[in-house]
């Protein structure tokens, strides 16, 4: 069962060292919050109305915008709370939560850009086959891969955490919970639990890097060999909304 302190609750600390701050931080935390939701919103409605946007991309971009709402919503409500009054803390039932869901979207995220790679891949080195290899049973099923992947990294990660015994003080360097920080409350050696963070991170991080720069690499080749500046123009465009989340992300 998950660990807690004598009320239930952990102490978010991640601000509290530079109280100056927590009002700046809070008006820009708000205003970023609502136009992340105001923009994947539209995103959201736009694919999902207008017939010349149900292609491939549009389809994970909007997957990809229904991951941000939800992992920034996970998250900003409770930092926002805790930067308005003086209490820092979060329930051990919300911590949990909150561990569980910016998991399984943070996993899935990565995973859905690589997907989106191997997309845009397919459109500027394989235009003659587009149509036919990014099928909507093959766009259905890599969605429900990025899907399954974050939930299943999130359960074993997330189970292994808060299982771990804690004891003393339940104080969270950080403005959320995270596997990093719950780690560090354990009394026990937990040498094994970083090196599975370790790998983790390298599968869910580096494996969709490299096949993001591989199916880049392809693109640039392909690119290199047009000279249409107008064909130039429209193979860059079609790669110009992926490129703009990797680069944030």
């Amino acid at each position: 069962m998950i660990n807690s302190s004598v009320n239930g609750d952990f102490i978010l600390v991640g601000f509290s060292e530079q109280p100056e701050l927590e009002r700046r931080l809070f008006v820009v935390i708000l205003i970023s919050y609502l136009l992340t939701l105001v923009g994947n919103a539209i995103i959201t409605l736009i694919s999902s109305i207008d017939p010349k946007f149900k292609t491939p991309m549009y389809f994970f971009l909007t997957h990809l915008s229904l991951v941000d709402i939800c992992f920034t919503t996970s998250i900003v409500p409770q930092l926002l709370w805790n930067l308005k009054g003086p209490a820092k803390t979060i329930t051990a039932v919300g911590c949990a939560v909150q561990l569980y869901v910016s998991l399984t979207l943070g996993s899935t995220e990565c995973i859905l850009l690589a997907v989106m790679a191997f997309d845009r891949y397919a459109a500027v080195c394989k235009p003659l086959h587009y149509v036919a290899v990014m099928n909507p049973q093959l766009c259905r099923a890599l969605a429900g891969i990025s899907w399954i992947s974050g939930i299943g990294n999130a359960l074993i990660q997330g189970t292994v955490t808060l299982w771990l015994p804690r004891c003393g003080h339940l104080w969270l360097h950080h403005f959320f919970c995270e596997v990093p920080s719950m780690i560090k409350l354990a009394c026990v050696d937990i040498h094994v639990n970083e090196v599975q963070l370790f790998v983790a991170s390298l599968v869910l991080l580096l494996l969709p890097l490299a096949l993001i720069l591989t199916s880049y690499g392809y693109i640039v080749k392909t690119v290199m060999r047009i000279k249409s500046a107008q064909a130039w123009h429209r193979a860059l465009g079609t790669c110009g909304s992926h490129l703009m989340v990797v680069s944030l992300f």
